[in-house]
Formats: structure tokens, sequence, C-alpha cells
């Protein structure tokens, strides 16, 4: 069956946003298309020129005998700052405060337009080149954590509170919660990662950073590097947390009945155009 230029370049677009950072050889999609290589390169160019115009991302072609392509998800400066500037309205609500200030967050994290908005600028914004998974904890940060997995195309791993029999031998271990110092336990099946791995941890939320503190340290008993860290929302106090050189997206105070939020500066200053 022959394709026309409209519904090959259509059906490439599809093909490539589907599956980001997985390389497709020329060869794949002649075969697809029954067309020659060089007419699926010059589909491939259309292609990588409209995504650059229009920030979707990046096209990259990769050189050898076989030749291929693959997408790389990047967000823009002015689409993550209209984004946050959003979602920060929309926290900002004092209808959304719980008793403890806490804040009612469940319809925004597990929106899953919101969730694979947030998992391409954590993928535009943490090198993940060397990276073997995505790491969360357990229940919230799931969405997002997952949607960064797909971003980067890394499988996901999640650290349980309870041990899952279903999951064979297990390593647990407990840690002080960042909010209250209460210890708690944490766990991962030994088969979860391969040895010397590299992870990328993202977590939904983070007010002294005693969870991430304790995946970092889970990590290390699985001799497996952490390479990157993401959190969605970040408590401005304490101003010093367990852990450094992580990226939050959003920063958050609530003084009484004020909700005080604010986009990261550092993401709206450091994305890649």
């Amino acid at each position: 069956m022959k394709f026309k230029r409209t519904e090959r370049i259509g059906a490439i677009v599809k093909i490539l946003s589907d599956n980001p950072n997985k390389i497709y050889t020329l060869s794949y999609f002649t075969e697809q298309f029954n067309a020659a290589k060089s007419t699926i390169s010059e589909d491939l160019l259309v292609v990588k020129n409209v995504f650059e115009k229009l920030h979707l991302g990046k096209v990259i072609t990769i050189s050898g005998a076989a030749g291929g392509v693959k997408y790389i998800p990047k967000t823009s400066k002015e689409e993550n700052a209209e984004f946050l500037i959003d979602l920060c309205n929309r926290i900002n609500d004092s209808e959304r405060l719980l008793s403890g200030s806490f804040l009612y967050l469940i319809d925004l994290i597990y929106d899953p337009g919101i969730a694979s908005r947030i998992g391409k600028i954590f993928a535009s914004n943490i090198d993940y080149s060397d990276a073997d998974y995505v790491v969360t904890m357990e229940t919230k940060g799931i969405p997002m954590a997952l949607m960064t997995a797909n971003a980067m195309n890394l499988p996901l791993v999640i650290i349980r509170k309870d041990i899952k029999v279903s999951e064979g031998p297990t390593l647990s271990m407990t840690y002080a919660s960042g909010n209250n110092g209460k210890l708690e336990s944490m766990s991962l099946p030994r088969r979860a990662l391969k040895p010397n791995s590299k992870v990328i941890i993202i977590d939904d939320f983070m007010r002294g950073g005693g969870t991430i503190k304790g995946m970092i340290d889970l990590m290390k008993e699985f001799n497996a590097e952490v390479a990157g860290i993401g959190v969605f929302i970040s408590m401005m106090k304490p101003e010093k947390k367990m852990v450094e050189d992580y990226i939050s997206l959003i920063q958050l105070d609530v003084e009484g009945d004020e909700i005080i939020v604010k986009p990261n500066r550092d993401i709206l200053e450091g994305t890649e155009e």
C-alpha cells in the first residue's frame, strides 16, 4: 500500500511522539510506508523542522550504516512559565486548605495532562543520558514519575512502604520522616534494580527531605547511584533540606490561612529552548 506524503508525516509524528527517546531506523519507516529511504529522509526533515519551530521537542538523526531517528521531549521557558504559573494559581485557593496546613492536590497530581507536562519538564531539566531507571515512592508520586519515565524512555521502579509477598525477597530499611522525625519504613524487591545502576528519583512533595534522603540511602544498599532528583512541590521552610542537588518545580509555604506558592525561578530561567 502506498501512502501520501501528508499521511506518512502524520504517522511519523504520531509514532515518534508516542515513543520518546526510542530510536527508529529508516528501514522501519520504509517498511511501514513502502517508500524509499530518500523519501523517508525528506519526510523526517519536515517533521524535524516543524517540531523545532513549534517548540515540541527535538528530532535527532542518528548517523550510521542503518541510520535512525528519535524524538526527545523538550520544553521551552515560555511553556514552563505559562504552565507552572497556571498551576500555582490553581493551588492558591483557600478551599484547598486542610487541617494541619495540608493542601488538597490529588486532583492536580492525578490529572494525566498535568502529569505528562510535569514529566516532560523533568526530562528537559535533568540529565538522564546515563540513567537506567526512574525511582519513586508510592503512592501520590506515581503518575508524574510514570510520565517522567515515559519521557525519558526508562523503566519505573516503585519503592513501597509495606512488603509485598508477590515481589519476592525484599530489602527494607527505616528512615526519619522530614515532617516530624517519625521513623518510617520503605522496601524494594532485590530484583528491582540491576547491579551498579544509575537512577533518577522523582517525588511529588518535599518538606524537610527525609523521604528522599531515605530513598537515596536505600539506593546505596543496591549499589545504585542517584544521577538526579526531581520534586514537584517543595516547601519553602525549612530552607535547609536533608538533601541537595534537587530540582523542584513549585515552591510552597502555608502561613495560617495564607497560601504562598510560586514557580521555581531556576526552572523558568534554566530550561533550554
